[in-house]
């Protein structure tokens, strides 16, 4: 009984992890989104965000150490870590805040359905991930894949008729989404580039936790990395001193979450997943924001449902079914292979002693 749950724990606590990241970071860019239109910078969000968020993860950081169950801390891990630091908060978040800035979380939430193909792309480059044309499993995650930014595109590119008017009459919900300096072909640029440094990311990041798997340490490690290299750039970056000063409660309110969420809870959920899973199961789940987004739209900030954003997120269920079905179908043949070789393996040693009986036998005659 208890192995039976333990089995089913260990299938459905990284689904509802990945679920509750998903939810989170929509929540997140869309009141950073509303921020910056209030005259935050994406620069300095970034910065006060992760701060706030690394410092919130001192104590468990501090606590962890003290305990001495931190391994040793080589040259080798520092670089890797001081890398994804850069990679993860100083060019991903700068990029991804930047896109936001100048476009819409919608947009962000549908073109992070890329991130499936560059992090399966990746990963076979770095034989993280099995992948063999000939077999059913690797064409489904493949086709998966295909489906699902499939859906992306027709949500981003086809709006279609009316199905569902807006709950609540916002009259912010346009000042909330349009940006001041809105620039939609810079924006979806700066998010593709965001796509492919969060794939990187995730292969990177599961390789260093391979080689450290001290998850504690390598989420402080990175936040802090990053924070300060994020620091240093915007300094540089924003020469006027006023734009560090928050002067509006949605400045504050968004900073906090992000900093909650964003660094101390999602990051957390993350290394755990890619520890446990890999980098294709976390970025399976991106088709899943672009739903949640047109639903949180709908909820709270008074969107229209269209006939494209019901299709495209139809393809992109099938899509993503598609890939789990391709992953589960694969984990379940390791399964096999694996209960096959210790049935064997314990079988060995009774054959042995068979074979040494028969061998004195053809002496004794």
């Amino acid at each position: 009984m208890g192995v039976g749950m333990n089995s089913f724990l260990e299938k459905v606590l990284p689904f509802a992890a990945m679920m509750v990241v998903e939810c989170g970071e929509v929540g997140m860019i869309t009141l950073g989104k509303a921020a910056m239109n209030n005259g935050l910078s994406n620069l300095v969000y970034v910065v006060y965000y992760n701060a706030l968020g690394t410092v919130l993860l001192l104590p468990n950081f501090i606590i962890h150490s003290y305990r001495g169950n931190r391994p040793a801390l080589t040259l080798s891990v520092l670089s890797k870590l001081f890398g994804l630091g850069l990679l993860g908060i100083c060019v991903l978040q700068v990029c991804a805040y930047a896109g936001i800035n100048y476009s819409s979380p919608t947009l962000a939430a549908s073109l992070g359905n890329l991130i499936p193909a560059f992090t399966f792309l990746f990963a076979i480059i770095f034989r993280i991930e099995k992948f063999d044309i000939r077999k059913s499993t690797s064409q489904a995650k493949a086709l998966g894949t295909i489906i699902a930014i499939t859906g992306a595109f027709v949500m981003t590119l086809y709006q279609g008729p009316t199905l569902f008017t807006r709950i609540l009459d916002h009259d912010l919900n346009k000042n909330l989404l349009s940006s001041p300096q809105s620039n939609w072909i810079l924006g979806g640029l700066l998010i593709t580039i965001t796509c492919i440094c969060s794939s990187s990311w995730n292969v990177f990041q599961t390789a260093t936790v391979k080689e450290y798997p001290d998850k504690v340490t390598v989420v402080f490690m990175f936040c802090l990395f990053g924070t300060v290299q994020c620091a240093i750039f915007t300094l540089l970056y924003e020469r006027n001193i006023d734009v560090w000063i928050l002067d509006d409660r949605t400045e504050w309110v968004s900073i906090v979450f992000a900093a909650v969420f964003g660094t101390a809870v999602r990051n957390s959920l993350i290394t755990w997943c890619l520890s446990k899973k890999g980098p294709v199961f976390v970025s399976m789940f991106k088709p899943i924001s672009m739903v949640i987004a047109v639903i949180m739209g709908i909820l709270f900030l008074g969107d229209v449902l269209h006939l494209g954003s019901v299709i495209g997120a139809l393809i992109i269920s099938i899509g993503f079914y598609t890939m789990m079905w391709g992953k589960a179908k694969e984990a379940a043949i390791d399964d096999e292979v694996m209960n096959s070789d210790s049935s064997l393996t314990s079988r060995s040693p009774l054959l042995k002693y068979y074979k040494d009986e028969d061998d004195k036998d053809v002496e004794r005659t």
